[in-house]
């Protein structure tokens, strides 16, 4: 069998939201199972309906974890939620703040497991990168977070989880009552924290359809990005499932080179990815398809590789993110000099394409882009084997 007959589904575990003889987490569950939940435990099927929305305002809309805070519901029933649910979220071990405001969060969840989430604030939004795996498979080598080995899936509880912790800390859930701010603190959600979303499908659609939810934290689906290396199968799901913004980690223009950066494309090359993008049923000039490209010195990034880029952007409504490398202990790969990246961004945008430079956010606590890793997982390769498993000399 070939990599690309192999199954897309990892043999990855995902904690069970209910230990065995613990209360069932009640954050991440979708409507339709937080009624059955709440049938199973008693809840009368006339009244499940109702309690489903009453409980899960008090969740999302007004980010309450505690029963006896929920006023509508009788102190009989809040007591009986209470003897068989909890409402909990990932735990905080420590905040690192940027002296360009840049939050980093490493948050603890089940089995002691961590994983880094960073709010970037800017002046017209604030943006959350969201991780939806403990470490990655993906050995992107220019990526810290590929250094570390994959462990597991998060749940979806763990995934909205991060959003209602940054929530937590910027102190951003409305009061019961109070007249509607429509002014944000985070108001934009990105998939581009450790992992690879698309091999864990199901919990990052489930907690995405949760920020999304009219009733919930009420994020439009054009305000969330979900970044891909290039799961092609799942491309297609992505829209039609989910619906948000697509991004993909693209970083090279031939395959020999992308197969050193991305080994994922062993398996779904950029002919096949492409083809993906091409047909994405979202990909309209609205909504662009954006390309991130990873600008590493004199390896993707002479004049001869934005041309070709620029070919293969044919047929898809797109923008290139180019995102100047953020360069971390032991990496085996240098940041291109300023000029290099204008020069090659001059050359997409002439062609017709947004092709904006990323400014670096957060390098000071290791918190941009490629660089999150966990701090139990920290302890680093030498730079003689990260070079090696680069393929460089």
């Amino acid at each position: 069998m070939t990599m690309a007959d192999a199954p897309i589904t990892q043999d990855v575990l995902t904690i069970p939201r209910k230990l065995p003889d613990g209360p069932t987490n009640l954050v991440g569950l979708t409507r339709t199972q937080l009624h059955e939940v709440l049938v199973a435990h008693g809840t009368p099927e006339k009244q499940a309906k109702m309690r489903v929305g009453q409980i899960w305002q008090w969740i999302y809309q007004w980010g309450v974890r505690d029963f006896d805070v929920m006023t509508n519901l009788s102190k009989t029933y809040r007591a009986e939620l209470a003897e068989s649910f909890v409402i909990e979220v990932p735990e905080v071990v420590s905040k690192q703040v940027s002296t360009d405001g840049t939050r980093k969060y490493l948050v603890r969840i089940a089995g002691g497991h961590e994983v880094e989430v960073v709010y970037i604030p800017e002046e017209d939004r604030g943006t959350l990168c969201v991780s939806s795996q403990v470490g990655c498979t993906l050995t992107c080598s220019f990526c810290h977070t590929g250094t570390q080995k994959l462990v597991r899936n998060l749940t979806a509880g763990e995934i909205v989880g991060q959003v209602m912790v940054a929530r937590d800390d910027l102190d951003e859930w409305p009061i019961p009552g109070a007249p509607k701010d429509e002014t944000r603190l985070l108001s934009n959600i990105v998939l581009m924290g450790m992992g690879e979303p698309l091999y864990n499908f199901e919990n990052v659609r489930d907690a995405m359809k949760i920020c999304m939810d009219e009733e919930g934290i009420q994020l439009s689906r054009r305000r969330i990005t979900l970044s891909t290396s290039g799961v092609v199968p799942e491309i297609e799901r992505t829209a039609n499932e989910i619906g948000c913004q697509l991004a993909v980690s693209f970083h090279a223009t031939r395959d020999e080179v992308r197969d050193r950066l991305v080994p994922i494309n062993k398996r779904w090359n950029i002919e096949a990815l492409l083809a993906a993008l091409k047909a994405y049923p979202k990909g309209r000039n609205s909504e662009r398809i954006t390309f991130e490209y990873v600008m590493l010195d004199g390896v993707n990034d002479t004049d001869a590789d934005a041309h070709r880029l620029v070919e293969l952007l044919d047929g898809i409504p797109a923008k290139v993110n180019l995102i100047p490398f953020n360069e971390w202990p032991g990496a085996p790969y240098k940041r291109s000099s300023n000029n290099r990246i204008r020069a090659f961004a001059n050359i997409i945008y002439q062609a017709g394409y947004a092709s904006p430079i990323r400014t670096p956010r957060g390098e000071d606590i290791l918190a941009a882009c490629g660089q999150l890793k966990s701090a139990t997982e920290r302890a680093r390769k030498s730079r003689k084997e990260i070079a090696a498993e680069a393929g460089l000399p």
